[in-house]
């Protein structure tokens, strides 16, 4: 299978080294594109050889993914809108911007259009509308678990060639034909020093986090979003595992936002972008071409 052929380059983004991938004309639209837990932005190319309009996508590797510096120790959330904010300096300065994330990337950029109003024109949220409440999390368990965590340091599971990781992929997700998971295997695994393979993130996104999760602090800045909002929600993918029977919950955080839209994914599960790419191309292009209002 022949794809379409994206560069990638190197930035300074606080510090740190950031590997950014590109597709299309330097002077076509800009689209950003917003990788997931565990994955980079190679995890888009099905989707962008789905597009049928010119676009200039760019979709960075976020910190301790892919090709960008791995810290080898914890890492702290907030990092992200601080490493988005200086990206779109870089890219975008002072114009305001489409951002499309899956997963924890949805999460940044539905946080980040409600700091910073001005600089999202639309957002698009892939799979993604906060976690579940936690089960009467207590702080300080959650702490002493991060503490006990760190006695000996997190690890990736390892697979002797990348066609071991492409059958580990699909046997994750069924919906995965060999072809991409051949395709993922080699952008999205990573080889290592000893020759055998593993996925391109560092372990230490693994370590479990030290303070419960708050809703109520994402719908906080949600309620701030003054951009048209895409949710694109799979089928069987973890928007509708969590909240699928609670109705009502899934309405009051989709409600936070101004003005939201939702279209379903038929037949994809959490990965929608690998699922069923040229589903949410045509969502993605038919929002993001909409005037906004």
């Amino acid at each position: 299978m022949r794809h379409t052929i994206s560069t990638t380059e190197q930035l300074d983004i606080r510090g740190l080294q950031y590997t950014v991938r590109r597709w299309g004309a330097a002077d076509a639209p800009r689209l950003f594109l917003l990788h997931g837990w565990m994955d980079s932005s190679a995890t888009f190319q099905f989707v962008v050889e789905a597009l049928r309009h010119d676009w200039q996508v760019i979709a960075p590797d976020w910190r301790g993914f892919g090709g960008s510096t791995w810290l080898g120790r914890p890492y702290w959330f907030p990092d992200y809108y601080a490493d988005l904010d200086a990206l779109l300096a870089h890219y975008a300065p002072g114009e305001p911007v489409r951002l499309a994330g899956h997963s924890m990337g949805g999460n940044v950029a539905g946080i980040y259009a409600g700091l910073y109003p001005e600089r999202v024109s639309q957002v698009a949220m892939l799979d993604f509308l906060g976690l579940r409440r936690p089960p009467d999390a207590e702080a300080p368990l959650l702490l002493q678990k991060w503490i006990a965590a760190q006695a000996e340091p997190p690890r990736l599971r390892v697979y002797p060639d990348h066609g071991a990781l492409a059958r580990r992929l699909c046997a994750a997700n069924p919906r995965l034909t060999p072809e991409r998971a051949d395709f993922l295997a080699r952008h999205v695994g990573r080889v290592r020093g000893d020759g055998q393979v593993e996925m391109g993130c560092d372990p230490w996104h693994k370590l479990p986090s030290p303070f419960p999760y708050r809703v109520e602090d994402a719908m906080a800045c949600w309620r701030r979003v003054r951009a048209p909002v895409l949710l694109l929600i799979g089928d069987e993918g973890f928007v509708l595992e969590r909240f699928g029977d609670d109705p009502a919950e899934l309405q009051r955080r989709a409600a936070c936002f101004a003005d939201v839209r939702q279209v379903t994914i038929s037949g994809a599960g959490h990965n929608v972008q690998h699922d069923q790419p040229e589903q949410v191309a045509a969502a993605l292009e038919s929002f993001f071409l909409r005037e906004p209002t």
